[in-house]
């Protein structure tokens, strides 16, 4: 499994010492900057976030082990650094902890809600959510014969 380019400790820390939203919002940019190219063959309606005013797509991948890799895009650079964001934040757990997760208090500990329009939150928490789904549904059929 490939290393994810963001650690999330990191983007907590990077939160803390910049104060200023500005720089912030520049950080959050620079974070979707990081990630790899989405690739073209999984711009499909299953990987996409309907529910987000821009294109957002994420692919949630078990590994051997059990732990997640996601894979994610968008056609905004803010938008494409929360996506940056919330992967790192599920990166290299488990299903189970996955499902366990509770993104919104992260999110609320970054201050991200109330820097976003209202709008922002609801695509953020329908990633979330998606994310979650994919999880289940790969879990689900993890070990059925093909």
């Amino acid at each position: 499994m490939e290393t994810f380019p963001i650690d999330y400790p990191r983007v907590l820390e990077a939160f803390e010492f910049l104060q200023d939203w500005d720089a912030r919002y520049h950080f959050i940019t620079e974070l979707g900057e990081k990630l790899p190219p989405y690739p073209d063959d999984e711009r499909l309606e299953v990987y996409l976030v309907p529910e987000c005013m821009s294109t957002v797509y994420i692919r949630a991948l078990r590994g051997e082990d059990g732990q997640y890799s996601f894979r994610g895009d968008c056609d905004t650079s803010t938008v494409k650094g929360v996506v940056a964001i919330l992967m790192a934040m599920f990166n290299d757990k488990t299903a189970s902890d996955i499902g366990d997760f509770d993104a919104d208090n992260e999110f609320e500990k970054l201050g991200l809600f109330e820097h976003l329009s209202p709008s922002r939150h609801v695509g953020v928490y329908a990633m979330v959510q998606r994310v979650k789904r994919q999880v289940a549904a790969i879990e689900g059929s993890y070990g059925k014969s093909a």
